[in-house]
């Protein structure tokens, strides 16, 4: 093989490299993704715009997944209303997206028991370190996809986005039915009454 040659195969090799390199950020110019859901139970991460799916995803959750996550090193997923509120390129889950966990109901819990509630909750893709034959719920606390599917997620949202995480589809069910009741009591009683909270938390008005 000659040196031309050899060097052309070079600079081949490296322009590969780098269009790999960013073949991971994605073009997204759909709709919106207004809120995200994440139903433990069922192990389903929802993509919403208002009352619409987008996008669903079979997701991995902590290791200890029963319950809402109260001290570092738990192992559990947390449960409640939080932000994406950060994402980091480099993350060596491919890519990730952070929680706004924890808020401050979630520290007062943990100082109370006189712990860290920890924090840098991601939902995440799974990177060179996972291994083939890995448990359903294998992080430490973080929501897990695929490397495609949070390539897909990172374009998607955008920071500053609702994500709502529920045990299960009956507690989200069980909390919208007594907004609505609270809501419907304040309107009998003649009181003033925000815009519906129940509309708020599923992304679409509920009259």
């Amino acid at each position: 093989m000659t040196r031309t040659r050899a060097f052309l195969i070079a600079i081949a090799l490296m322009a590969l490299a780098a269009c790999g390199d960013q073949s991971k950020f994605r073009d997204y110019d759909g709709p919106k993704v207004t809120r995200v859901l994440l139903f433990k139970s069922e192990r389903k991460l929802y993509l919403m715009h208002q009352n619409q799916e987008l996008a669903k995803y079979d997701v991995g959750l902590g290791f200890a997944p029963e319950g809402h996550k109260e001290t570092e090193g738990d192992g559990r997923t947390p449960e409640g209303h939080y932000l994406i509120d950060k994402r980091n390129p480099n993350s060596k889950f491919h890519l990730s997206v952070g929680i706004s966990y924890p808020n401050p109901a979630d520290v007062a819990r943990a100082e109370a028991l006189g712990k860290s509630p920890g924090g840098d909750i991601f939902i995440h893709g799974r990177g060179p370190t996972y291994w083939k034959g890995a448990p359903v719920d294998w992080t430490f606390g973080c929501i897990a996809v695929t490397d495609d599917e949070i390539e897909r997620i990172y374009a998607m949202v955008a920071d500053g986005t609702p994500i709502s995480i529920y045990p299960s589809r009956a507690d989200m069910e069980a909390e919208l039915t007594g907004l609505r009741k609270s809501e419907g009591a304040a309107r009998m009683a003649g009181q003033l009454v925000p815009p519906s909270q129940a509309g708020v938390l599923v992304g679409s008005p509920i009259i």
